[in-house]
């Protein structure tokens, strides 16, 4: 499984599931910065923790990243993707880089149409 290394650089930082990706990833000590097109709480909240964010794609905002993740909302033709891509880093979606933060660890998914949330507070509840 390929790994996400450090600096990361993360396209679509805003985004609900990546903006918890960059937070879990700083949290860790990875040096984490992204791009988003809308300012917004999450982005701000990332922000107050370090993560540096911008608010336009452009190559050069990859500056030293090693690798990338992006979410499934952009392209390839998203220029931060394309020069990812010319410089050979590795580029990864958000289920691969979940799926790599979780390996070795024991997880519990909870699905369904109706009552995750109820579900997942209890499991919480219960394991802890």
């Amino acid at each position: 499984m390929m790994e996400l290394r450090g600096p990361v650089h993360i396209v679509g930082i805003g985004g609900m599931h990546m903006s918890a990706i960059a937070q879990l990833l700083h949290e860790r000590g990875e040096r984490v910065q992204g791009s988003d097109l809308e300012p917004s709480a999450l982005t701000r909240n990332l922000e107050a923790m370090g993560v540096r964010v911008f608010t336009e794609h452009a190559a050069e905002n990859l500056g030293d990243a090693r690798s990338v993740a992006a979410t499934a909302a952009v392209g390839d033709d998203n220029p931060e993707i394309a020069e990812a891509r010319r410089r050979g880093l590795p580029v990864l979606g958000r289920a691969e880089v979940v799926a790599g933060l979780m390996e070795g660890k024991r997880v519990i998914a909870v699905a369904g149409s109706h009552g995750k949330t109820t579900t997942t507070s209890l499991i919480a509840f219960i394991l802890s």
